[in-house]
């Protein structure tokens, strides 16, 4: 009989490993019956579990002994679920094998706690953490990173500590993920930082991926000008290019009520103070419009300009420096004795302070007596840092006591820079003008006139010479420094348009589209635009305004190099007189060199004409079809180039208009002889445009700037007489031209003229009154490759001797036809066409003149028909020696005159006579 009910404990406790099956229970599980030893009724038959989806079960291990255990159904997961709490009871088998009438025992808490595995690694929160930071500041924290752990245990779940990956960083972390600068971060040093940063959990796993973390760096907010490049490059031709187009000012929102900007060009090194046109200063006073008759006291070393030759020279500008050492005697006659009371002095100077204690006179100009005495009628010279001119006036131009030393003291004379001076004498008025401005003297002495004396005076450069007073007459009173242009103009003074013409810069600032600036822009040039002040009250009016100052560089050669930049800006705040200060911006303008032109003449280069021409009154045209071309030459860059291709770059030969500054024509060998041969122009031909022209035994010179084709026109017009041809045979010219004072120069063009003296001029007369006057030139080429165009003259003769010519060569025409068909009915077809160059055709439609084919009149060729007939010999030798460098043209008039044009020895040129 089963009486009593199974007895298990009230309570178990358990713990199962996460994939594991065995729950180990304390106490044990084990159920006791009272009913023991009794079959079936003592036995413990099942454990059972009460409470929904358990994942667990309950087996008997042993029925008599009612020992059982605890098990997983499936894999239990800490991270679903990390304990379990259930009821379980104890069966026994009941009364019989059938299991009827069993007992249960009393009910028992099952509490079950899952034993976590470090399963699951660390993982960030985010795949990226950003931060910024300012420069110069150390943080406790610049940013947190977090990660976390999926394990379920607190052992496993949480993150123990953080470690920072990359090496070499100034960066720490703490174990909260708190990440901090170890020393003050530099903006210029690095804008960025990025750092992989890695975490573990207790269980020491470390995350699978490390994070990365970047922090930027912010630069602490300094006033100033941002977004402008330091290098501003300039090409030749560009026109006006913007110095920061993206430019603006950054105030660190101060403030501001109001802003004022300096931009400054800096060009006192290049060539006299900024770029300016390199023409000699004739060529520039012209250009200027100034008045002619200005001497050039400092002109380039020539044969007819020695003075000049031992002093030192920048040959680039026509600079000439003196040290201290040097003077220039100027040859008497290049300046009048008398200059009038009105004259006007031009120079560049670049000076500096005077070395030594006790300053001495530095003569630029003076003319003083050349012996005996130690006079100085007229000079120029720096004292003391002071510009002085004196001027002391003879007897017999007055006999009062009249103004004679005038003094002028400022900065720029001992500034060691280049500054233009203008003395302009209108005495007993004497005004200078120093870069365009005009300054009155500061003192002002006067003096007694020199006493006439008979003694000769001499007019020096550099430093004035002492002729008396001394044992020899030496140099003294030398000059330290630079001097350029100096020039003398007797009896006219100059305009202040033309001195600001004369030392105007070809470059500078410039603002584009003045009339887009802002609203309350003011703006101010200095006279050379190297000097732009502006000021607004609106930041963004000014940055908008700064946006289009542009330089600009009007020269077509302009000298290359650079140009310094320099932007100062001052900036008020309301109520304050300056609150923040704005670093000054140091930029440069990089101006590349010009593509080199090459300037070629081209033209007749050899001709001749009968001295009778030679001997009229206009003479000869030198030089009627000249031409002036330059080219420069370009390398092509193709924008689909390859690699290999690059070394095959194309070149290009572009034609180029610019100004020539002068062209000489040159005498080759002896100097004209001023008896009997000239070179003349009409002066009219040089109205109109800005040249002018010298004429000496050696040659012609024309110069100042203005365009080739202008050149080309007053050259067209020379001319050459010989009144004494009979003493001259030939006469060979060269003619060079130059731009830039000769910084770039064309070929050397040379010239022969030939004069033809013929004892048989008749019947060049003959011919030439048969024939029509060409109206063209016509070019002939020679096997050396050259080519040359001859021109034709014609003599012109009186109306009678015309009609006795004609019926005399009608005569001799009928006569050799006679002769010349019965020679065709002998030699045949096959022979006439290689019939000798004294062959003449008849031709019975019409009456035709053929004259034999031009042969050199040095070297004339005889024919077996001149030997056979000995009157045409005579008349042909005359006709090849006169016409010997003629060329031929046909003519087509109403009958068309035939010309046969044989071919002589190899080694000779085709020839051809004109009709």
């Amino acid at each position: 009989v089963n009486k009593h009910k199974p007895w298990i404990e009230t309570s178990y406790h358990g713990i199962i490993t996460e994939n594991n099956d065995t729950v180990i229970l304390d106490p044990p599980l084990v159920a006791l019956d009272k009913d023991a030893p009794v079959p079936f009724a003592g036995e413990i038959c099942a454990f059972k579990i009460h409470g929904r989806e358990m994942p667990f079960e309950a087996v008997v291990l042993n029925k008599t002994s009612g020992e059982g255990r605890l098990r997983a159904k499936s894999p239990i997961d800490c991270e679903l679920q990390k304990e379990y709490t259930f009821i379980i009871q104890a069966y026994d088998c009941g009364s019989g094998p059938g299991g009827t009438n069993w007992k249960k025992s009393h009910k028992a808490v099952v509490h079950i706690q899952v034993k976590d595995v470090n399963e699951f690694s660390p993982a960030f929160k985010e795949s990226v953490y950003k931060a910024t930071v300012t420069e110069g500041k150390i943080y406790d924290s610049i940013l947190q990173v977090e990660a976390i752990d999926e394990d379920c245990s607190p052992q496993y779940s949480q993150i123990c500590n953080y470690e920072i990956v990359t090496t070499d960083v100034p960066f720490a972390i703490d174990r909260n993920g708190n990440i901090r600068n170890t020393e003050k971060l530099s903006y210029d040093k690095q804008h960025q930082y990025e750092i992989m940063v890695t975490a573990f959990d207790c269980g020491q796993k470390y995350a699978t991926e490390d994070v990365l973390v970047r922090v930027n760096v912010k630069p602490v907010c300094k006033p100033g000008w941002q977004d402008w490049n330091k290098r501003i490059e300039y090409r030749p031709g560009s026109g006006s290019i913007p110095l920061f187009p993206s430019i603006h000012l950054e105030t660190c929102d101060g403030p501001v009520s109001s802003i004022h900007t300096t931009i400054e060009l800096q060009t006192n090194y290049i060539g006299k103070g900024c770029d300016r046109e390199t023409y000699s200063e004739k060529s520039l006073q012209k250009l200027c419009g100034a008045s002619s008759g200005a001497i050039d006291l400092l002109p380039s070393p020539s044969t007819a300009t020695n003075w000049t030759a031992g002093l030192l020279m920048d040959s680039n500008d026509i600079i000439f420096k003196f040290d201290g050492k040097q003077g220039a005697k100027i040859p008497d006659g290049i300046v009048p004795k008398n200059l009038t009371d009105q004259f006007t002095i031009t120079l560049w100077m670049k000076h500096g302070p005077s070395p030594g204690l006790r300053a001495e006179k530095e003569t630029i100009l003076c003319n003083s007596d050349k012996t005996e005495m130690n006079r100085h009628h007229y000079a120029l010279y720096v004292h003391n840092c002071r510009l002085v001119f004196l001027l002391r006036k003879d007897f017999d131009q007055a006999d009062t006591f009249r103004p004679a030393e005038f003094h002028w003291k400022l900065d720029q004379i001992c500034d060691k820079e280049w500054h233009y001076y203008v003395v302009n004498v209108e005495f007993p008025v004497v005004t200078l003008y120093m870069d365009g401005t005009t300054y009155e003297p500061y003192l002002v002495t006067n003096d007694w006139p020199i006493h006439p004396s008979h003694i000769a005076m001499q007019l020096t450069v550099g430093a004035c010479w002492q002729g008396g007073e001394v044992t020899k007459p030496r140099f003294a009173q030398y000059f330290h420094g630079s001097l350029a242009s100096l020039t003398i103009r007797p009896g006219k003074i100059e305009s202040q348009k033309v001195i600001s013409c004369l030392q105007a810069c070809k470059e500078g600032l410039d603002i584009n589209s003045l009339e887009s600036l802002g609203q309350g822009i003011k703006y101010h040039f200095n006279p050379s635009q190297s000097v732009l002040v502006m000021e607004g009250d609106d930041i963004e009016n000014i940055n908008q305004a700064l946006r289009k100052v542009s330089y600009i560089n009007s020269r077509q050669f302009p000298t290359a190099g650079v140009r310094r930049l320099k932007v100062s800006s001052k900036v008020q705040c309301f109520g304050e007189d300056v609150c923040i200060s704005i670093p000054d911006i140091d930029a440069y303008v990089m101006v590349f060199q010009a593509n080199e032109p090459k300037i070629t003449i081209t033209g007749m280069d050899h001709f001749a004409r009968p001295a009778a021409q030679f001997e009229s009154e206009r003479g000869v045209i030198l030089l009627p079809d000249i031409r002036i071309v330059s080219t420069v030459t370009k390398m092509e860059h193709p924008v689909d180039l390859r690699e290999h291709d690059r070394a095959n770059k194309q070149v290009v030969v572009e034609e180029m208009l610019h100004n020539l500054d002068f062209c000489d024509v040159l005498v080759i060998g002896a100097e004209l002889d001023p008896e009997q041969e000239c070179l003349e122009l009409d002066h009219g031909e040089l109205q109109g445009k800005h040249l002018d022209a010298t004429n000496s035994t050696a040659g012609y010179s024309i110069y100042g700037v203005d365009s080739m084709f202008s050149y080309e026109q007053v050259l067209r017009q020379l001319r050459y007489r010989n009144w004494g041809t009979s003493a001259t045979s030939d006469r060979k010219f060269r003619v060079k031209c130059s731009e830039l004072n000769g910084r770039y120069t064309s070929n050397e063009f040379n010239l022969e003229v030939n004069i033809l003296h013929s004892s048989n001029s008749n019947f060049m007369d003959h011919v030439n009154h048969m024939i029509v006057q060409p109206q063209f030139l016509q070019s002939v080429q020679h096997p050396e490759g050259s080519v040359s165009a001859v021109h034709n003259s014609v003599v012109p003769s009186v109306a009678t001797i015309v009609i006795i010519i004609c019926v005399s060569i009608l005569v001799f025409v009928i006569t050799l036809g006679v002769y010349r068909i019965r020679t065709a009915q002998q030699h045949g077809s096959a022979e006439h066409e290689g019939a000798k160059e004294n062959e003449m055709d008849w031709d019975d439609s019409a009456l035709t003149i053929t004259v034999n084919p031009m042969e050199k009149y040095e070297k004339p060729h005889q024919t077996e028909e001149e030997s056979e007939e000995e009157d045409i010999d005579d008349e042909e030798e005359d006709t090849t020696s006169a016409e010997s460098d003629d060329s031929e043209e046909e003519e087509e008039e109403e009958e068309e005159e035939e010309v046969i044009v044989q071919k002589g020895d190899k080694q000779n040129a085709t020839r051809q006579e004109q009709l």
